[in-house]
């Protein structure tokens, strides 16, 4: 499928609103879906996201704006006549039905013939990865074959859009994470425009070309992962993707790009900032435990860092990877770091003293508000 320039986005949502008697779910959203992307809509429960799902599938209508799917304006077309198809956290699996005649329902629905569907199903099957399979009983499948099911069984109708309620939802962490790449890859190997929501930001992080992050109805911000991590826009964005350091005080100056506030307790540290800011104002900033750097003395950190201090609390391992829990000396916030993979300070402790810093650079600050 052509993802050039000049190919119409697949959807295109235009300033849509939806209202349950005094409550605004979706307040004015505006976005577009490129022709075969991965498009995720990311944010906590009840920021709206099903709803405007819903509505891009037909099944709530809006009270403004629009929707065109394909360049086709969706208003007044039933769900039925839409070229989507959804999947949900709950397959909806018919359990009387073969594995192949779930996968041919629809093909069956919309008159298609036996030998025709049976042949289509089949084909479809052995795309993701289920060849053989067709005769097979869905209980007899894994938690991920039966995912595989349901979305052959979408895609065997050819839709323009493929709608991903919460999918993975359901699932055991481990075979979450690997649905997560066998979801990628199917997108990937289909062309299928796939407009996918969820709560878990590293779902939408993995998956995603592009992401929507939605708070209160809104998009707070819209750009691809990385710009979402390495660049977010606002201070919720900042907090909802990816862990965080959280630090609030007070402004003391601004220096062109950078800001320098009071963190509480005389600790004086300077940021990156996204806005002008006056001295006083309130602000919060963010610094990723990655980007923090330990050190046994001040000495030992990468020059144009701050030298701070703290207090081990506590050590968190899983595996993967290590973070140190810390209290600073002067403002008394916990705060977390990245073990380094080295193994360098594999020998600390709860109630060592150690030092840190962080480039202000790969720090960010956001007006917020005292207290």
């Amino acid at each position: 499928m052509s993802t050039g320039a000049a190919a119409a986005p697949d959807l295109e949502v235009s300033a849509v609103t939806k209202r349950f008697a005094a409550h605004v779910a979706v307040n004015e959203v505006s976005f577009s879906v490129a022709r075969g992307s991965f498009f995720s809509i990311l944010g906590p429960s009840g920021c709206g996201k099903t709803t405007l799902l819903r509505m891009i599938a037909g099944f709530i209508q809006p009270d403004g704006g629009g929707i065109a799917i394909g360049g086709r304006d969706m208003r007044n077309v039933p769900p039925n006549k839409r070229p989507v198809n959804m999947v949900f956290q709950h397959l909806a699996l018919f359990p009387m039905m073969s594995v192949g005649e779930n996968v041919a329902f629809g093909l069956a629905r919309r008159g298609v013939g036996r030998a025709e569907r049976t042949r289509r199903a089949e084909a479809m099957l052995e795309r993701v990865g289920l060849a053989g399979a067709a005769s097979k009983r869905t209980d007899e499948l894994s938690g991920g074959q039966r995912q595989r099911v349901a979305i052959a069984r979408s895609l065997v109708l050819e839709p323009t859009l493929l709608l991903l309620d919460e999918p993975l939802g359901a699932l055991d962490l481990k075979l979450r994470e690997h649905m997560k790449v066998e979801l990628k890859q199917l997108q990937s190997a289909f062309g299928t425009t796939f407009v996918y929501i969820t709560h878990d930001q590293s779902e939408a992080l993995v998956l995603s070309d592009r992401v929507g992050v939605m708070n209160h109805g809104r998009f707070e911000q819209l750009g691809s992962p990385q710009e979402l991590y390495y660049s977010p826009a606002t201070s919720f964005v900042a907090g909802f993707v990816g862990a965080n350091n959280r630090l609030t005080g007070t402004v003391l100056a601004q220096d062109g790009a950078l800001v320098e506030f009071d963190a509480g307790g005389g600790l004086h540290l300077r940021v990156r900032a996204n806005a002008a800011f006056t001295r006083g104002a309130a602000v919060d900033a963010f610094i990723r435990p990655e980007a923090m750097t330990l050190a046994r003395t001040p000495a030992e950190l990468p020059p144009g860092q701050s030298a701070l201090s703290g207090e081990v609390t506590d050590m968190l391992f899983d595996g993967a990877n290590s973070v140190v829990l810390l209290r600073e000396a002067h403002s008394r916030r916990e705060l977390r770091i990245a073990l380094p993979q080295t193994g360098a300070f594999a020998d600390l402790r709860a109630g060592a003293r150690i030092c840190f810093g962080f480039d202000p650079g790969r720090a960010i600050c956001f007006p917020g508000t005292h207290g």
